[in-house]
């Protein structure tokens, strides 16, 4: 052990110490007392320990051990290698002496351990899992394998990658790693793709007209000649495919296609080559504009719409869609003006289509309208659902309409095949079914496996927040047993006093056990007790749970997008609680507004509608005699929707003869299209991930730009204005489509898509010689040809530092303790001893012997 000291200028001011103390040494020192001369030595010894202390003294232990890490490359440019660089690392591993440590880690996008570092000798295992592997992160694998092991030993890492970074900066981070104990050494490994052709760009025009030809560019770059397919797609829909023959090199192919629909056209070139390194690397997309006359999308539930046929051909478009047909991309969704939902059940279409066309409407101003009946609205399971949201109408009916008593039990299997996704929209629906009842309302939740757990217990409904709470923290389990659940629930409800009582029975899976579900169901129903099932997946026992639904008066549900499970329990607890349907002729009552025109002859009778509550700032043009809207419209984002709540059929009772019908659906369809002024800004791209927006005109003060997906997801964005009327927005997405919504302080918008490439991970490249020569300079490291040297012995020293300055200035604060203690108590001089008895009678007279004198005098 020694003493080592890391600012040793601080020793300087030992010099002017040493002055000050020789001086009050020379003055005082002889004639001084030995309290003083105590005092004076404490005092010097306690400046001593400060002065010290600012040199950052430590007492320094060496050790013999140093530890070398290796660092994999596991991205994707490596796919293929794994196998050789295990070998190489297993062989160099087999030469480590006693004294070293040795680990090995993985990194791509993340840094995995797969050796942990010790003295034994292990060999990297034959089974490498890979998680993210779409980027290349060397900065970020650097300085988490200098920090993973012990800091005090002299550190090797070896670190095997081809150098060719996408992700951060291995050079910045070597300022961030500046150690006197740490070594790299590179061992460049070349990537083994020899026979990979990629798409380096894809071009179609920006905007076209129908039926205007278009010019195609590809441009491909193939490693050795190769025949390759090229084929063309339009909205995920092949067209036309071309054999071609790739050189080494470039390749660059022109075609030229007719614009054959109108709207935004998703186009994507792909190629198939046999033997291809990266399929990540085959397609690219592009997107065009073809402009036209408006698009509107009729969708369509259980029975034909009759929208279409009054609709006027010659000004718009019209398509016609299943429910079960609707697209789960955001740009098959754009290619429409208009959408309009016909008696649609949220069960029908998922979470990811709603939440699509959520931001279709509030991002890139689509228009959209939903018209009632009977498996519509509330009915239709859309209660909290993103068309909720974009509706001026809520799903909830207020206050208004009679509701009758209700028992509901909710019972949820919680297997282990149940685990995930499913589980939690399970999760999801019971709670979004607490949320819809009232106060008044009895709601129990039982979760089963083997046996049934009771989690919310039936009774009335007193703290909905609790409820749901409880609901939120199932976890899955173990097996499933059905009855015994089933029976429990039955039991709950059958002697409670209330107008409906129903049950919801959600399962994945088979029952262990064979029972009479038909007894149990029987005895139910003579107790007024109804029974729906819902069936997920494809391992259900449909055939059970279809036969008990149909026994137990209820409804049968058979899922295979768990996305609709919320909607199917809202469906049902709000046909259950609600009494929806307001089926009673009645004239509607009309208020100002842009169909005003249509009713100036008088106002037809109207049937049935379903309630519902006009939200706030809606607008509502025609009203029920109870003040329900039966149309309502708002803005909603750059788009427009209309809540029409009869139907388009019997509902609508005499407004099927009225002369303006086809004007009513017309003057809605216009009322959906944008209205909206747009502006061409432009969207460049500046680097991989960044881009430019920027008004040609220079006339925005401010743009507002959202990104979003195919999925209808938000991406992440990072904006800086760098001009007026032009900014840099930088994204992190996903290789496909995204599209720009952008809009100014003046209300003008425009919409636009791009595609962002595969990343730089899939391209052939040389290894980054210069990039790794650096690396290994500035840390003393070497570039290898080999791994034969790496357990050589490190150049550095290595030991633990045990700082002691804080125990220094502890001791000088003890010394200045006593220091002035001494001085406070033991520096005061002693009283004066008292006279003899003769001279004290010589003394003056004292005060009272004076007062005396002066009486007799």
């Amino acid at each position: 052990m020694e003493m080592r000291i890391d600012n040793p200028i601080w020793l300087w001011f030992c010099l002017p110490a040493i002055l000050y103390f020789g001086l009050v040494a020379i003055q005082f020192w002889p004639k001084s007392s030995a309290l003083y001369r105590t005092v004076y030595c404490l005092r010097v010894a306690a400046v001593a320990l400060l002065i010290f202390a600012l040199t950052d003294p430590s007492l320094y232990r060496s050790e013999k051990q140093e530890q070398i890490i290796f660092l994999m490359d596991r991205s994707a440019s490596m796919a293929g290698l794994e196998t050789d660089m295990s070998t190489t690392i297993n062989a160099a591993l087999s030469e480590k002496e006693d004294h070293q440590l040795a680990g090995v880690y993985t990194f791509a996008e993340d840094f995995q351990s797969l050796v942990p570092i010790s003295k034994e000798r292990q060999t990297v295992p034959a089974d490498i899992s890979i998680n993210q592997n779409k980027h290349t992160n060397i900065a970020q694998a650097l300085e988490l394998a200098a920090n993973s092991g012990n800091k005090d030993l002299a550190t090797r890492i070896v670190l095997l990658t081809d150098g060719n970074e996408t992700q951060g900066s291995a050079i910045e981070s070597l300022e961030r790693l500046q150690s006197e104990r740490l070594q790299v050494d590179v061992f460049p490994v070349k990537q083994q793709a020899e026979n990979d052709a990629a798409i380096t760009r894809f071009e179609t025009p920006e905007s076209a007209f129908l039926g205007e030809a278009q010019a195609f560019s590809v441009s491909i770059h193939a490693e050795a000649d190769a025949a390759a397919r090229l084929i063309f797609s339009v909205n995920d829909q092949d067209f036309d495919q071309k054999e071609v023959s790739l050189s080494a090199g470039s390749n660059v192919f022109s075609y030229s296609y007719p614009a054959e629909e109108e709207g935004l056209a998703k186009y994507e070139a792909r190629i198939e080559v046999a033997e291809d390194a990266f399929l990540e690397n085959n397609r690219l997309a592009s997107i065009t504009d073809i402009g036209g006359t408006p698009e509107v999308l009729v969708v369509e539930g259980a029975e034909k719409s009759p929208i279409p046929a009054v609709l006027d051909r010659e000004r718009i478009n019209v398509s016609e869609m299943a429910a079960t047909q609707l697209p789960q991309n955001l740009s098959s969704i754009l290619g429409y003006d208009a959408v309009i939902f016909d008696n649609v059940p949220a069960t029908s279409i998922g979470e990811q289509q709603m939440a699509v066309i959520e931001q279709a409407v509030k991002q890139f101003g689509l228009g959209f309208m939903m018209v009632g009946g009977d498996q519509s609205y509330g009915l239709g399971g859309y209660f909290k659902t993103p068309i909720e949201q974009l509706l001026p109408v809520e799903m909830e009916v207020k206050g208004k309409h009679e509701l009758p008593s209700l028992g509901l039990v909710i019972v949820m299997d919680r297997s282990g095949s149940m685990a995930g996704g499913k589980m939690e929209l399970a999760k999801e629906a019971a709670a979004r079914s607490v949320e819809l009842l009232r106060s008044d309302d009895t709601v129990g939740v039982i979760a089963f496996d083997d046996r049934p757990w009771e989690i919310v217990p039936t009774e009335k409904l007193k703290d909905p927040k609790a409820a749901t709470d409880k609901i939120l923290s199932v976890a899955p389990g173990g097996g499933t047993e059905i009855y015994k659940s089933l029976e429990e629930a039955y039991k709950q409800l059958e002697d409670l006093e209330l107008q409906r009582k129903h049950i919801i029975l959600l399962t994945d899976g088979q029952s262990a056990t064979s029972n009479d579900y038909d007894a149990l169901i029987e005895a139910g129903i003579e107790n007024n007790v109804t029974l729906s099932t819902v069936s997920i997946g494809q391992d259900a026992d449909k055939g059970l749970l279809e036969g008990m639904a149909g026994s137990g008066n209820g409804r049968f549900y058979d899922v295979t997008d768990a996305t609709t499970i919320p909607a199917i329990l809202s469906r049902e607890t709000i046909m259950m609680s609600r009494t929806y349907i307001v089926d009673k002729p009645f004239y509607p009552t009309v208020y100002s507004s842009k169909w005003n025109p249509l009713f100036s002859d008088g106002i037809p009778q109207m049937n049935a509608y379903i309630a519902t509550t006009a939200k706030g700032t809606a607008s509502v043009a025609l009203e029920s005699e109870e003040e329900d809207p039966i149309l309502a419209t708002w803005n909603y984002g750059l788009g427009k929707t209309v809540a029409y709540t009869s139907g388009s059929g019997a509902w609508s009772g005499g407004f099927q003869t009225w002369k303006n019908w086809p004007a009513f659906w017309n003057r809605n369809v216009s009322e959906l299209l944008p209205a909206f002024e747009e502006v061409p800004f432009s969207v460049a791209k500046k680097a991989q991930g960044i881009y430019t927006v920027e008004d040609p005109s220079h006339s925005s003060a401010i743009l507002d730009i959202t990104v979003v997906d195919e999925k209808g997801d938000e991406v992440p964005i990072q904006t800086q204005p760098i001009a007026p009327g032009k900014v840099e927005v930088a994204l992190d997405a996903e290789p496909g489509l995204v599209f720009f919504s952008i809009s100014n302080e003046t209300g003008a918008a425009y919409k636009t898509g791009l595609a962002v490439p595969y990343g730089d991970e899939y391209r052939i490249d040389e290894p980054n010689m210069a990039m790794l020569t650096a690396i290994a300079e500035r840390t003393g490291g070497t570039v290898a040809d080999s791994l034969d040297e790496v357990f050589r012995n490190l150049p550095y020293e290595s030991g633990t530092k045990q700082p002691i300055r804080h125990n220094l200035l502890l001791f000088a604060m003890i010394l200045f303790f006593i220091d002035i203690t001494l001085r406070r108590f033991g520096l005061k001089l002693p009283k004066k001893p008292l006279k003899r008895a003769a001279e004290t009678e010589k003394s003056p007279r004292t005060v009272e012997q004076l007062i005396k004198a002066k009486k007799r005098s």
